[in-house]
């Protein structure tokens, strides 16, 4: 829970619509997110009427949007989207279409939880701990991979247009998720699916046994895994013998950095906690491997 991912899928498959529902599975904000987020707002002059919500933010910049937007700045160094969206969700649509720097711009507060505006004369810090939801399609023409549909330049399309995105911000990004093309026969027979308010309550489960967990350990009761210190990573997320011997052999395959490594413990941690389940097994990490790594790559390495 709160990990970044990144939903890659052609236009019309529902990406911005996932997107936009994922507030209503978080859990509502505690009373000192909740000043946080208000006090924010307020210097930002975003709090319309003194009205507070206890709802998570969504904020959903334009891929047009400047540096300044996007992490703050301007003459009295006012928060940018980031800021706005602490303690909930920034999404990006068309990640690709943002300018290489905006997106440069979101390793430091991914990294820290935090947007540093420096002047001259002054420096101010603007808290920002979010969860990054991304979408883009697969290439320029949208439609890469997609049956009966062939793009023009080939593989380069694809190829050019995911190079848009540094490695060092991908590196940041806890999962891909690739979302297939919706047809009219899938909304014509639509299949049974999880209501939110269940999967909300599976969530607000895996929140009170990760509570408890970092309270145990000395940590603000707020803590989730997806900002678990990385001198706990492995603490937490121990894995069995057959999970440790899998993320080996996973390492040395892929190359994963130690912050990849550490990203999969930390995802594998929240899937085992959604099953209740105490210890990390061998499926909880091939499952998070397997949303790190792009289906291609794990198709090569089999």
């Amino acid at each position: 829970m709160y990990h970044n991912f990144l939903m890659v899928g052609p236009p019309g498959a529902g990406k911005s619509m996932l997107a936009q529902r994922l507030p209503s599975i978080l859990p509502p904000l505690s009373p000192k997110e909740l000043l946080e987020v208000s006090m924010i707002a307020s210097i930002a002059g975003e709090l319309a009427d003194g009205r507070l919500s206890d709802r998570r933010p969504f904020r959903a910049p334009h891929h047009s949007a400047s540096m300044a937007a996007m992490v703050g700045g301007g003459l009295r160094a006012r928060p940018g989207e980031v800021s706005l969206a602490h303690h909930g969700v920034l999404f990006l649509d068309e990640l690709p279409e943002f300018t290489p720097q905006v997106l440069d711009s979101l390793r430091q507060p991914l990294e820290t939880g935090e947007c540093v505006i420096a002047r001259a004369n002054h420096r101010v810090s603007y808290p920002a701990q979010i969860q990054l939801v991304a979408a883009m399609n697969p290439c320029r023409c949208g439609m890469a991979g997609e049956p009966g549909h062939r793009c023009a330049r080939g593989p380069r399309c694809q190829a050019d247009y995911q190079a848009r995105i540094s490695g060092p911000l991908l590196d940041r990004i806890d999962l891909r998720i690739d979302v297939p093309a919706v047809s009219a026969g899938d909304l014509i027979r639509p299949s049974r699916a999880e209501a939110s308010a269940a999967v909300a309550q599976r969530v607000a489960r895996a929140r009170e046994i990760q509570k408890e967990r970092y309270a145990a350990l000395g940590l603000p009761g707020s803590t989730i895994n997806a900002r678990c210190p990385a001198a706990l990573v492995e603490q937490v997320a121990a894995p069995d013998a057959a999970g440790l011997a899998l993320i080996e052999d996973a390492s040395e395959k892929f190359g994963l950095s130690a912050r990849a490594y550490h990203r999969v413990l930390k995802v594998a941690r929240t899937l085992a906690d959604l099953e209740g389940v105490e210890r990390v097994g061998r499926i909880h990490l091939a499952e998070a491997i397997s949303y790190r790594i792009p289906g291609e790559r794990l198709a090569q390495a089999a």
